[in-house]
Parts: C-alpha cells; sequence; structure tokens
C-alpha cells in the first residue's frame, strides 16, 4: 500500500498525516498519536504507518515546546512538561473538529501515545466520551502521583519551586484517570509498559491494573523492556485499533 505522508500547519500546531494515497480524500477513522517528552512527531512516524496501512488516517502533531515548537526549557521544574500537556488537551478537540468539518474524519475516534504522550492519552479520556479507543504506552494514568514524584525529586535536589506549585497546576486531578476510573466507560484501553522503565513508574500502571484491569475492555500488556518501544510493540499497538475500531 502506497501512504501519503503531508507535513502542514493547522493553525500553529505543526502536524505530520499519514493515509493511504488511494484513501486519502475519503472520510476515514481517525487516530491521532501523540510523542513524548523531549521528542517530536517525525519519531511517532513508524507507528503513523503502521496504523495507516489498516485504514486510519493518522495524525501526528508537535506537543507544544517540541519539535519544530521547540522552546527552551525553564529552570522551574516541570513546568515545561506540564505545560506541554496542558497544551496537547487544549489542541485535541481543534484537530478533530478541522477534520471531521472537511469531512476527512468520521466519527469512529482513537488517541494514542508515548510516555508524556501516554498522560496526555489518559488525561484526554476523563473529559472526551467520543473517543472511542486509547493506548497509553509508556506512560501513566496517575498524574496526580506523577506530580508529586517530580516535586519530591526535584525538592531532593534542593530546586526552586513556586510555593502555589499545586494551586497552579489544579487542572491535573480533574484530568487523572486513575481518580476517575468510571469515565473509562467500557472504551477500550490499551497500556503496555517495559518493566524495567525508570523515566515513569511502571508501578503506577501495576497499580491501576491491579484495582481495575479485571474488565474486559481494559488490556495491559509489560514486557522486559526499558523506556523503549520496538517494533513488535507497535504492531500490537496496531492491532488493538484494528480490533478495536474497524
Amino acid at each position: 500500500m502506497k501512504l501519503s505522508i503531508e507535513e502542514y500547519m493547522l493553525g500553529t500546531i505543526p502536524i505530520l498525516e499519514v493515509v493511504s494515497e488511494q484513501n486519502k480524500h475519503e472520510s476515514l477513522p481517525l487516530i491521532i498519536y501523540y510523542h513524548g517528552w523531549q521528542s517530536s512527531k517525525e519519531l511517532t512516524l513508524t507507528q503513523g504507518r503502521y496504523l495507516a496501512r489498516e485504514g486510519f488516517r493518522v495524525i501526528l502533531p508537535d506537543a507544544f515546546n517540541h519539535g519544530k515548537r521547540k522552546n527552551p526549557m525553564t529552570d522551574i521544574p516541570s513546568l515545561t512538561f506540564w505545560q506541554s500537556i496542558h497544551t496537547n488537551l487544549f489542541e485535541f478537540g481543534y484537530i478533530v473538529d478541522f477534520l471531521q468539518k472537511r469531512g476527512l474524519a468520521d466519527d469512529r475516534i482513537g488517541v494514542g501515545g508515548l510516555s508524556m504522550g501516554g498522560m496526555t492519552t489518559t488525561a484526554l479520556l476523563t473529559q472526551h466520551p467520543e473517543i472511542d479507543a486509547a493506548a497509553c504506552v509508556m506512560g501513566t494514568p496517575k498524574l496526580v502521583a506523577y506530580r508529586e514524584r517530580i516535586f519530591k525529586h526535584a525538592s531532593q535536589m534542593n530546586r526552586f519551586f513556586p510555593h502555589d506549585y499545586n494551586l497552579l497546576l489544579k487542572w491535573i486531578p480533574e484530568y487523572d484517570l486513575s481518580l476517575q476510573p468510571e469515565k473509562i466507560a467500557g472504551r477500550p484501553l490499551l497500556f503496555w509498559h517495559g518493566r524495567e522503565d525508570v523515566v515513569v513508574p511502571y508501578q503506577h500502571v501495576v497499580e491501576f491494573i491491579a484495582e481495575h484491569g479485571d474488565k474486559e475492555n481494559i488490556q495491559f500488556i509489560e514486557e522486559d523492556e526499558a523506556h523503549l518501544v520496538r517494533p513488535e510493540t507497535m504492531e500490537k499497538i496496531t492491532q488493538f485499533f484494528v480490533e478495536a475500531m474497524l
């Protein structure tokens, strides 16, 4: 299958769109797939190709502060990180609306992402019932716990924090899937995580699955990997979306 890979600006968002050349002008099921921290949309292109070959229109955005939107990282711990996720959340609906109004995406919507993109994915599930399926890869559904982890680590290094740190990030509990798992609402949800991951805690997902993994719609794949995704994992993610959405 010949694929069309186009790069364009959607407002201020740099986009890579991957879709079958033959069907690129048709209304197709949509997957928005988010990259990780200090990465870029190009590094999710292989996953995008896998998904597009199955009939999806795949949108790979550059998060704020990343890729072609790269900005210097601030000295205040986690400000750039949370700002990037927050902007993803603001822009998600804008991307979907743009494609649907032009007849390029139907009402089947999937979301996935790596690491920071996985956190974006679980956060979106809390506020967007129109999402049909989601894959959190090397991310965490426990955003509040991750916020506390960053604070603890940076405090141990005697880094500066604003005294109203939690107030400035008061939106996070509202987007923490672990605090409102009922928002999953039976939708297919895949977690993939490496047991040796020291960047985003594997234990976060283990704890979430221990509480909610008995539900048929939630899958958990764990492997002896670090913070790394191999082609074999991309194939599993692709198969998940095929079974969930097509």
